[in-house]
């Protein structure tokens, strides 16, 4: 026989009305069965539906789901369905779905040398991943080869067009929301270390990679005392942070986004080639890439790996950079609105409205509905069950006792909007495509672009706690 948990006892209590807030209480009258006594099984309480987990949850806010069984076609439960909510990051399993059907998962970026006149080129092939060791290794190749001095060195970053932020309503310090271009070098962010010593502080930036970190030059850090925590400003060829001296404490680190990424590649791979026996000039950007010899490249991993690392690490600049490449948009609105158009032949009603790849923007919506149809569909068509995570709210959702559905979802989160999309499988290998989409619209408004604002954190672990509390009931209720 089956144990159930507290909780489970709990939230049946709650759906047959027998606790005092009790969502939808009714009378219940217990009667004795002749003969049987105490020794009589218990009656087999109903399992509570989804309105009463929902309801014993007491989450601020709304909470909008859909469930869908892919071997029927049918959409066994769903509430508010057809709402449309900020997809936050959740929406990069679209972008996934677009890209892979678009470029094919063993597409692969290219970062190029070329050596044209006078002029070595480094030209960015709009590769998301590359990293300041892949540029030490194109330097090494360089130098093995024989390559001289050029008299003038230039880096190009026209595969993709340049765009300043991809969320400009984001505070400018979160390294997650740098500037776009085809040349994009650690994620186009630098790591800023400091430490107080003799009175003032000492400020580090760096190119941080696993192997190669060398400083960057063209961006600079310095302490003062301002209302702002971050400002920042570009001036003189370089760009200059400036951190508020009373919230640094005696020493920290983190990354910041860079706005100039070609300078900043350029800078690197300039360190880089020196330490490697090659002079270059000082860096200069080029919009237009002339005609020249290939000297060197170095290929990115396919796609599909930098898709699954993508929704694993919930990467915003993987997301926006592979949209781009999949679209070939002069812009990031005009991008997205092509994917949306993708998503339109292949779901209906496909109820989305798509402003960018990677669920930054406040102007993207999509319903519980649709998220679900897309899973179902296109995800299990493209085997998008094998890119996203295991068991996404196993580091949130502490329980004691086991999990009985196996999850592979990708999660959405902004400030007070927790979403997760994916499936779920039963110990019976009955699979159910889901979405849940929490928000508390009100605080999520007041509070766009703030940096942890208060409240969110236990709010999204209280909503996270509804989303495995779902998934666990649907299990037992339908599969």
């Amino acid at each position: 026989m089956r144990r159930y948990s507290r909780r489970e006892l709990l939230q049946g209590a709650v759906a047959l009305g027998l606790t005092a807030q009790g969502a939808f209480a009714q009378d219940v009258e217990v009667k004795a069965i002749p003969g049987q006594g105490l020794a009589a099984r218990p009656p087999v309480r109903p399992l509570p539906d989804s309105r009463a987990v929902i309801a014993a949850a007491d989450l601020p806010g709304r909470v909008r789901y859909a469930l869908f069984d892919p071997a029927t076609g049918q959409m066994l439960e769903e509430h508010e369905g057809a709402v449309p909510v900020p997809p936050a990051s959740t929406l990069k399993t679209i972008t996934a779905l677009y890209a892979l059907d678009r470029l094919g998962a063993s597409h692969r970026f290219r970062t190029r040398v070329l050596r044209s006149d006078g002029m070595l080129i480094l030209a960015g092939g709009g590769d998301p991943v590359l990293s300041s060791d892949d540029l030490a290794s194109l330097a090494d190749d360089l130098t093995k080869a024989g390559t001289t001095s050029p008299q003038r060195f230039a880096v190009w970053g026209g595969a993709l067009p340049r765009i300043e932020e991809i969320a400009p309503p984001q505070e400018d310090h979160l390294a997650y929301n740098p500037a776009l271009s085809g040349m994009i070098l650690n994620f186009n962010r630098v790591h800023l270390g400091w430490r107080r010593a003799n009175g003032d502080y000492q400020m580090s930036l760096e190119a941080r990679a696993a192997r190669n970190s060398p400083r960057a030059y063209t961006v600079t850090a310095q302490a003062a005392a301002q209302s702002d925590l971050f400002s920042y400003r570009f001036d003189g060829g370089h760009e200059i942070w400036t951190v508020d001296r009373s919230a640094m404490g005696q020493a920290g680190s983190r990354w910041l986004p860079v706005r100039r990424p070609e300078l900043y590649a350029g800078d690197v791979f300039q360190t880089l080639c020196r330490a490697s026996g090659l002079v270059l000039p000082s860096p200069e950007v080029i919009q237009d890439i002339p005609a020249g010899e290939e000297i060197a490249i170095h290929e990115s991993p396919p796609l599909g790996e930098i898709v699954r690392d993508m929704l694993y690490y919930s990467t915003n600049l993987t997301a926006e950079v592979i949209g781009l490449h999949a679209s070939s948009a002069p812009d990031l609105k005009s991008s997205a609105e092509l994917m949306q158009q993708w998503v339109e032949t292949r779901i209906q009603p496909a109820d989305m409205t798509l402003a960018d790849h990677s669920g930054l923007s406040a102007d993207s919506r999509v319903t519980a509905a649709a998220m679900t149809r897309l899973m179902a569909g296109p995800g299990l068509d493209a085997k998008l069950q094998d890119f996203l995570k295991h068991d996404p709210l196993a580091e949130s959702v502490k329980t004691d006792t086991k999990t009985m559905a196996e999850v592979v979802a990708k999660t959405g989160t902004l400030n007070f909007v927790s979403n997760l999309a994916g499936f779920a499988t039963a110990p019976s290998g009955r699979r159910l495509a889901f979405a849940i989409l929490c928000s508390d619209p009100d605080r999520h408004a007041a509070t766009q672009g703030q940096d942890l604002p208060s409240g969110v954190i236990g709010w999204t672990r209280k909503a996270k706690r509804v989303q495995y509390d779902l998934i666990e009931n649907w299990i037992m209720r339908f599969a």
